[in-house]
């Protein structure tokens, strides 16, 4: 399996080579060069394999020419410590609940497996790996557990300032050890902005081995395919014939797109939804045809604050840069704050269903698609309790949870990319 740049280049990578470098040798994103298919049988029984046995057929294709079947193996058994139940919140409409790993989000199985992956490919260097990564909230949360006291690898978190919920902040800020918390004066954009600077330095890239663990990098990306594959093999007992629809909470596009690539290998998804928030750029480009970013504006559902998704470079590459299939594929809706917390209220007072803010715009988006001859599946993506503050809005009897205040293991800078190259400089030495 090769990996090639979404932006036109002659360069072929190996799955390894994908990950250490994180961007391609012109800045674009990696991605499969062919999406393999699965065989019929395969879907026809997915509900006698386990979920090891079925993360290990859809994965082994994407890595056979980097990691043995015995460490795929061990990576899938490590990361695969969670449950991900499908749980029904109305007729024919269901939560596929990702929130149940150790920082209680999504992103837990993307870093679980990329802080194995890259540990494995960095075990027998004798330099540190800098790891980078910008996140609107949980990406960070789960980045700094699953790469916590990982041989070899310090890892660089950039929050933005006053953008993610203390929550959030507490599990970034507080471990220490070889996680830095880097908080921004600027928004999610500026941290990612700033992330990509760091690999267009050919100064700080010719001093450090950086690496970037965002959806960005193949390693992140390749895991979240494993939801849709689960979230079928629970459901399809539940379609007798009726399609399925899924809708996905969206900001930067990478959990979306490892589900067109699910699809891609076979597995029957009759549609996707991308559930925006404000921060709708990508709604515009279906409507359009024409990319533009935006400057991202600050919402409820924080983890869903981008204004320039890095993966849209996959979705167009994936569909051959043609705008029409990508209209048959997916559809968009954005939804506001007001909206939102109205869900959370109707959908706890009629379903006894709690759900984050970033669920219920998922739940709302998919609800615009759902007929007599379809079943919906939504990503909840994050831990209700996660976003207290938000849910007491919508329901003020709900009881917000104490955070502890002590998140003193956090470093402060400007929207500098020379602030954020010193500190990287200052830390980045050998063993």
């Amino acid at each position: 399996m090769n990996y090639i740049s979404t932006r036109k280049n002659k360069e072929r990578v190996s799955f390894k080579e994908a990950v250490i470098n994180g961007l391609s040798n012109n800045k674009g994103l990696y991605i499969p060069e062919d999406i393999p298919q699965l065989p019929s049988s395969f879907y026809e029984n997915i509900e006698t394999f386990n979920d090891h046995e079925i993360a290990f057929e859809v994965l082994k294709p994407f890595v056979k020419d980097s990691l043995s079947d015995q460490q795929l193996r061990q990576i899938i058994s490590e990361t695969l410590s969670f449950p991900m139940p499908v749980v029904e919140v109305q007729e024919n409409l269901f939560a596929l609940e990702l929130f149940h790993g150790p920082t209680q989000a999504f992103k837990d199985v993307g870093a679980r497996f990329m802080s194995r992956v890259l540990s494995h490919f960095y075990s027998n260097k004798k330099e540190n790996l800098i790891v980078l990564v910008a996140t609107s909230g949980d990406t960070g949360s789960a980045v700094a557990n699953g790469f916590y006291n990982v041989p070899g690898v310090t890892v660089k978190i950039l929050f933005p300032k006053g953008k993610v919920t203390p929550y959030q902040e507490y599990q970034m800020t507080s471990l220490g050890g070889n996680i830095d918390a880097i908080e921004v004066d600027g928004t999610f954009d500026d941290c990612q902005k700033l992330v990509k600077e760091a690999f267009n330095d050919d100064e700080l890239i010719s001093q450090v081995s950086i690496s970037t663990a965002n959806s960005i990098n193949v390693a992140r990306l390749l895991p979240q395919m494993l939801y849709y594959f689960f979230a079928y093999k629970q459901l399809k007992g539940q379609l007798r014939g009726k399609k399925l629809i899924v809708s996905v909470p969206s900001g930067n596009l990478g959990n979306i797109t490892a589900g067109l690539m699910a699809q891609k290998m076979g597995l029957p998804i009759f549609h996707f939804v991308a559930a925006l928030n404000a921060n709708d750029t990508f709604l515009t480009y279906l409507n359009t045809g024409t990319y533009e970013e935006k400057l991202s504006v600050p919402t409820y559902a924080n983890a869903m604050d981008v204004g320039n998704p890095s993966n849209i470079e996959r979705i167009i590459h994936l569909f051959r840069d043609d705008p029409k299939p990508i209209n048959e594929t997916i559809s968009a809706h954005s939804f506001s704050n007001e909206q939102l917390l109205q869900e959370i209220k109707q959908c706890y007072r009629d379903n006894d269903y709690l759900l984050d803010p970033h669920g219920a715009i998922g739940k709302l988006a998919l609800s615009q698609h759902l007929n007599e001859n379809t079943v919906g599946i939504f990503l909840g993506t994050a831990h209700p309790q996660k976003f207290s503050e938000v849910i007491q809005k919508a329901i003020p009897s709900y009881s917000v949870e104490s955070i502890k205040s002590d998140m003193c293991n956090k470093k402060i800078i400007k929207n500098s990319f020379n602030d954020l190259k010193q500190i990287i400089l200052c830390t980045a030495k050998p063993h």
